[in-house]
């Protein structure tokens, strides 16, 4: 399975066996985040596994969900770094899920790390992950999503990769399956709103950008998939765009 199947087929696990899973995928795992590209690489990041099978470590906060490993990334703190921590680790997701790994994020969750916090680092989010006590895998009808049409505002007739694009977003999990993102479509680009502004303050506004994050993971999963080099940038000249009640995020153009 590849990274673009995993998209399609993810749930969200919560009830996992609590044993072992194959040491070369734990090995593994720190090599293949290195070897994705962050969203914005200027933000320097690490990523610690808690292992709760050999050497039962705890994680704070609201954990309802128990896993026999759990994922802590930490980040700087700078402009969109929950964005690029939301990126990174719905990668990672994929991946686990291309293994038959079951994931699930938990926002309400928290593991601090002294040494991180000295490297400049602190906790962003968490994930679990572990093989599932049942199926960890979903048809693509079964998925709670909203339609294409309630997300969409169509301005031309999309191409055939904004298409696939956009579906890929579509299916993209959020905090409370909020999907917060709405999409203004046009024949060869999509420009990228949010339903509530980033930058509030409190748990709900930090999970917002998180959102985003995710959701970007899956566009150049499938951008790379299909063969498009895809472009993820804040045009100045749109800024200006009305979609009542939303703020302008980001557009996805084609590499010129």
């Amino acid at each position: 399975m590849t990274l673009y199947d995993a998209i399609f087929t993810r749930r969200s696990v919560r009830s996992y066996r609590m044993e072992a899973i194959d040491e070369q995928i734990l090995k593994s795992i720190p090599e293949f985040l290195n070897e994705t590209g962050p969203l914005f690489p200027q933000i320097q990041t690490s990523l610690k596994i808690i292992d709760r099978v050999t050497k039962k470590e705890k994680v704070n906060g609201f954990a309802n969900v128990t896993a026999p490993y759990y994922a802590a990334l930490y980040s700087e703190k700078k402009e969109k770094s929950d964005m690029n921590a939301g990126y990174l680790m719905e990668h990672l997701s994929l991946y686990l899920e291309s293994k038959g790994i079951g994931t699930c994020f938990l926002g309400m969750a928290s593991k601090k790390d002294a040494e991180e916090e000295e490297e400049g680092r602190s906790f962003v989010i968490l994930l679990a992950f572990g093989l599932p006590k049942n199926s960890g895998v979903r048809k693509n009808y079964e998925a709670n999503r909203l339609s294409m049409e309630e997300l969409c505002a169509y301005k031309e007739t999309p191409k055939v990769w904004v298409r696939q694009v956009l579906e890929a977003a579509r299916l993209a999990p959020s905090a409370l399956n909020a999907q917060p993102w709405r999409f203004v479509v046009y024949e060869n680009r999509v420009h990228i709103f949010s339903k509530k502004p980033l930058t509030a303050k409190g748990k709900m506004g930090h999970l917002q950008e998180l959102n985003f994050g995710i959701m970007f993971a899956n566009v150049m999963v499938t951008a790379e998939q299909i063969w498009v080099d895809l472009d993820l940038i804040r045009l100045e000249n749109i800024t200006h765009m009305s979609l009542p009640g939303n703020q302008y995020v980001l557009s996805i153009l084609p590499k010129p």
